[in-house]
């Protein structure tokens, strides 16, 4: 290319406007395209941990149904995590 056709490209108001108007949003501009970025990665994030809080709850809302229907397992939920004991019994808590 010869300098006239690249100054006529280079003084282009329209192409002038656009390249100002581009790094304006993408770098200046308060959500610019780093921000942008961030907080896509932070949704991810935060969608990941609800996809594990759920599973949490679903475990724990299998083993609560599982614990309201038999009295066994009443029982030995309440041994295990409160260190309930049956009148002959004695509990040793070794940590």
């Amino acid at each position: 290319m010869d300098k006239k056709k690249v100054l006529k490209w280079v003084g282009n108001k329209y192409l002038i406007a656009f390249v100002v108007f581009a790094v304006l949003i993408l770098f200046l501009d308060e959500n610019n395209l780093m921000v942008t970025m961030r907080l896509k990665k932070q949704v991810r994030g935060l969608h990941a941990e609800e996809r594990e809080l759920k599973e949490a709850i679903a475990a724990d809302s299998a083993q609560a149904a599982a614990i309201r229907m038999s009295v066994d397992a009443k029982e030995h939920y309440g041994r295990e995590n409160y260190y309930m004991k049956g009148a002959d019994e004695d509990v040793f808590v070794v940590e």
